[in-house]
């Protein structure tokens, strides 16, 4: 491939499309030039083809004909292209050379491949756009590459992301975001009203699952509903309740879980939006576990820039 001085870089996920044009640097990583959004894959009302293009038509129309890389369930059968799931353990460092290139309106389009890996338990777990984050956090800083870190990836599917000397060893998916987004707008928990997020009702949700008993978080889930019928909580004040409960018991899980040992591990670094990261993190912090929180954005870009480097780096004849 040859270098250019701008790329399109796309997340592309269930609910959201994210571009980012960048300007190739030479010695330093790909520096944002400007951002824009459209429908995610489960939402395209046209062509995937069409969706992007109108999407990033300006950058093109500025800058012609520029490489288009892109992760997420763009990649999946859900998606335009479908790519590969690479087993775990795997290191990210040429995880470029697996993704499948094509061309499309003159441009050459590259959808980067998900993981999967096999738990203990004989499940399966998956992740797709995740990978690239994660790839982006080992990139800025080397010394992630020695030792055993745990990262979180808080969204619609929140990740929990094991990595060994370097390698992804396993991940654990939890729907956390979706849980949520069901339960607000699909269910009798939660009346519809103008809400902000209220700190106390929300570490009153964490506080309920994580002191519960194991295999109460059912029950958990119709206090919103109680709480409200006798006063203890308002309808305002419900969704943050609702928001700490999910959170509260997704960071148990991870506290519990035989893949890892949190609190021999002391830190977790969380890739997320910063409301979101903030909520994981209070509720981390509240078993004595640090955390180091990641601009999303930029993790994102960083792992762009090792894909984009990857790619230059291969021989002519399979660019």
């Amino acid at each position: 491939m040859l270098i250019h001085e701008y790329i399109v870089a796309v997340d592309w996920g269930t609910s959201h499309l994210r571009a980012f044009l960048c300007k190739v640097n030479k010695d330093t990583p790909l520096t944002l030039v400007d951002k824009a959004n459209s429908l995610g894959v489960n939402k395209v009302i046209h062509s995937f083809e069409q969706t992007l293009f109108d999407c990033i038509s300006p950058w093109l129309s500025q800058y012609g004909k520029v490489p288009i890389f892109m992760i997420g369930q763009i990649g999946s059968s859900l998606g335009w292209k479908e790519t590969d799931y690479l087993p775990c353990p795997t290191k990210l460092g040429g995880i470029a050379v697996k993704g499948v290139n094509f061309t499309c309106a003159g441009h050459d389009i590259t959808i980067i491949p998900g993981l999967s890996c096999r738990l203990s338990n004989d499940n399966y777990d998956v992740m797709r756009g995740e990978e690239l984050q994660t790839l982006g956090w080992l990139q800025q800083d080397t010394q992630r590459f020695k030792g055993t870190h745990l990262v979180c990836l808080p969204g619609t599917h929140t990740k929990w992301v094991l990595i060994k000397e370097g390698k992804v060893e396993l991940f654990k998916t939890a729907m956390t975001g979706e849980l949520f987004d069901l339960l607000t707008n699909h269910s009798i928990l939660i009346k519809k009203c103008d809400s902000t997020f209220d700190q106390p009702a929300f570490k009153k949700g964490a506080d309920f699952t994580l002191k519960s008993e194991l295999g109460s978080f059912t029950h958990g889930l119709f206090s919103v509903r109680s709480k409200q019928l006798f006063g203890e909580l308002t309808n305002s004040q419900a969704s943050s309740y609702l928001s700490g409960l999910l959170i509260g018991s997704d960071v148990r899980a991870a506290m519990n879980a035989e893949e890892w040992n949190l609190p021999e591990l002391g830190e977790v670094s969380i890739i997320g939006a910063k409301h979101l990261s903030q909520q994981f993190s209070q509720v981390l912090e509240i078993h004595g576990i640090k955390t180091n929180m990641c601009k999303v954005t930029d993790m994102t870009l960083l792992g762009f820039n090792a894909v984009y480097q990857q790619i230059l780096a291969l021989p002519s004849q399979q660019n």
